[in-house]
């Protein structure tokens, strides 16, 4: 099993259209086979000591694939080569880490 986290950081003020472009691809990328999770997070306002205030501007896309193939296929696929063109104009930075269970 492969973690992905992929943390964007938008353009000012982009997160409300960048998320509604995501929640359009989010139930057709869990339908793909060998997709566990697939959803995104904002930075939640706690007050906790030592964590940071909200980014107003990033999204971060929390995934579990069952294997790097079903990954690789995912990022292959026609609905995901026309989500990064519709979002790209939107995203600043773009950060992913593949992780594998310790």
């Amino acid at each position: 099993m492969l973690h992905v986290v992929a943390s964007f950081d938008l353009v000012a003020g982009k997160r409300p259209e960048f998320l509604e472009l995501f929640h359009t691809l989010a139930p057709q990328v869990r339908a793909e086979a060998g997709c566990i999770e697939y959803g995104p997070a904002v930075d939640a306002a706690v007050s906790i000591p030592g964590v940071p205030a909200p980014r107003a501007d990033s999204v971060t896309i929390l995934e579990k694939w069952s294997s790097e193939a079903a990954l690789t296929t995912h990022l292959a696929a026609p609905n995901m080569r026309a989500f990064f063109a519709r979002t790209q104009p939107l995203v600043r930075t773009l950060l992913v880490n593949v992780l594998q269970p310790a």
